[in-house]
């Protein structure tokens, strides 16, 4: 079944992702990890702000979630599944990339859902209405980034 193939690559990548996050960071030499929010972006009626790490982290969160989500859209489509994206462990886990620091895991995992969401969509009715496949990597269009997440500058004096 295509659908349990995915769920064991999604955990395969999962685990080798959290593994080079942790292994590869270093607090004592980020130069983001101290700095004040540059930007805040807007959600469920609050403002949120974030520095530039944070900021990029967030747009990684939804693309990650575009490229997952369309790989298990695709397994469920293939393996003749209803639709249903709530269903799949990934969306439910949402923690793909997080890298446990920069951001609440909440915000995170919001953002990787609603790129998740789209990929699937995209993956389930083989098209990219929301995203696009280039050199072997499935990624949300700038556009549609745009309209899920928006950064405003902040006034630094």
């Amino acid at each position: 079944m295509a659908q349990a193939r995915y769920h064991q690559a999604y955990l395969e990548h999962l685990r080798e992702k959290q593994r080079r996050l942790r292994d590869e960071h270093d607090y004592y030499n980020d130069p983001y990890f101290y700095t004040a929010p540059s930007y805040r972006y807007y959600r469920g009626g609050i403002y949120y702000q974030v520095n530039r790490y944070g900021a990029d982290l967030l747009r990684q969160a939804i693309n990650d979630g575009y490229e997952e989500g369309y790989r298990a859209g695709r397994a469920d489509r293939e393996d003749g599944w209803r639709f249903s994206y709530q269903d799949s462990y990934a969306y439910e886990d949402a923690t793909y990339g997080y890298p446990g620091y920069y951001l609440d895991l909440n915000e995170y995992r919001y953002y990787f859902r609603e790129g998740f969401r789209r990929g699937y969509n995209d993956g389930f009715y083989s098209r990219y209405q929301y995203g696009r496949h280039q050199d072997g990597k499935y990624s949300i269009l700038a556009a549609i980034l745009a309209g899920i997440l928006s950064f405003q500058a902040l006034d630094i004096d």
